[in-house]
């Protein structure tokens, strides 16, 4: 779908020796300068919107009838490799719903090619990531439903990571869409996740399972009656230091909610496996060679604040110099925190007022959109958005 461009390097010679800090003596530029300047911008200048309108078209067009015009499952996934690029910007997101585009996308997780759903889906999460509006329309949309359905039963792994990425994205800072969630029977498929072959299956799992429970508290008396304790304790050994790490997490959020109770038999703290685990962990870290240690930083801290956690007390680690190694910061008091920092809109319309007093003046942070008042002044700060990611 490419075009030949115009003479790229040509344009960025002339705007380098235009703009090259010595101030040259302006001069008018010439009518066949300026046409062809024109002509170089303007031939790169996409109109999104009407492109989407063709891509809706595409995807409203039954998949059989798409074959007989010779049209191929690769070429469906570059049409959708495109989509993502555009809807990259929250406002043509939004704007795939008003033209009639969401509705058709969401039927490509139902497609009989399994690239097309796994692209499908990761073009979803692109969508609705840190986007309360499209996550609404998504959930409106019954998007939930096929995303959930190729999460848990999919043949293909890589539709199923992909699902789950896009439901991570949909749920996250959406009290709606958790508790569809929940009443989807989701833990019980994250249980199932975690006993899947692929890491990075396991890994995505792990990552919502801390999520959840870091914000819903009140979900640990649930996944531990589902299990998730002996899972978790399992993954904590494994060869992967990101499924150890986030097995470890999950562990911790679940100690948490545990200390302080009678948690009866079932309970982290006097479970004598864990402690065997911890130990050994403990022991694989105390023989790590210094590079390896580096890299281990958060395993480290967590391995040290579940067992202070759950023993009341500081881990071994702690006593040999391994929690925090010379040159690294002080361990901050919550180790995972850093993973469930609000997005930025978030942080822009509800964050808490610093209560510490202070004689400095504080510069509004430069954002974009409508953000907090800076101190002295009527004007508005500006209000951005989160990085969107896609790790999924």
């Amino acid at each position: 779908m490419a075009k030949e461009g115009p003479n790229w390097d040509g344009l960025l010679k002339w705007s380098l020796s235009h703009a090259d800090g010595t101030n040259p003596p302006p001069r008018n530029l010439s009518e066949e300068d300026r046409k062809w300047f024109m002509e170089a911008m303007q031939a790169q200048t996409v109109d999104v919107v009407k492109r989407m309108k063709e891509i809706t078209l595409v995807m409203q067009t039954p998949e059989q009838v798409l074959e007989s015009q010779g049209v191929t499952s690769q070429d469906i996934e570059d049409m959708l490799d495109e989509l993502q690029e555009h809807v990259e910007s929250i406002d043509i997101a939004n704007d795939l719903h008003s033209i009639g585009g969401l509705v058709p996308l969401l039927g490509y997780l139902k497609n009989s090619h399994a690239n097309i759903r796994a692209k499908a889906a990761e073009v979803v999460s692109t969508i609705v990531q840190n986007n309360p509006r499209s996550q609404q329309l998504v959930m409106e949309a019954n998007g939930l439903e096929p995303l959930l359905s190729n999460f848990t039963s999919d043949p293909n792994v890589t539709a199923r990571t992909k699902a789950l990425g896009a439901i991570s994205s949909l749920i996250r800072h959406n009290k709606p869409g958790i508790a569809a969630f929940r009443l989807a029977n989701g833990y019980a498929a994250l249980r199932d996740a975690l006993s899947s072959e692929s890491l990075r299956f396991q890994r995505k799992a792990l990552n919502l399972i801390h999520y959840l429970l870091h914000e819903n508290r009140s979900d640990c008396n649930v996944v531990t009656e589902l299990g998730f304790p002996r899972v978790l304790m399992h993954l904590a050994s494994s060869e992967d230091g990101e499924v150890r790490e986030g097995a470890l997490r999950g562990l911790l959020e679940l100690a948490k909610d545990r200390t302080g109770e009678d948690a009866g038999s079932s309970s982290i703290e006097e479970n004598e496996k864990l402690k065997q685990i911890l130990q050994e962990r403990i022991e694989g870290i105390s023989s790590m060679s210094p590079e390896d240690l580096g890299a281990a930083k958060e395993e480290r801290q967590l391995v040290d604040s579940l067992w202070n956690t759950c023993y009341n007390e500081p881990s071994s680690l702690r006593e040999k110099g391994l929690v925090v190694l010379p040159g690294e910061d002080a361990l901050p008091p919550d180790v995972a925190s850093k993973h469930f920092e609000p997005p930025l809109r978030a942080w822009a319309a509800n964050r808490n007022e610093d209560t510490k007093p202070s004689n400095e003046k504080k510069q509004a942070p430069l954002l974009i959109g409508l953000g907090p008042p800076a101190q002295n002044s009527s004007s508005g700060g500006m209000a951005g958005e989160e990085n969107r990611d896609t790790s999924t």
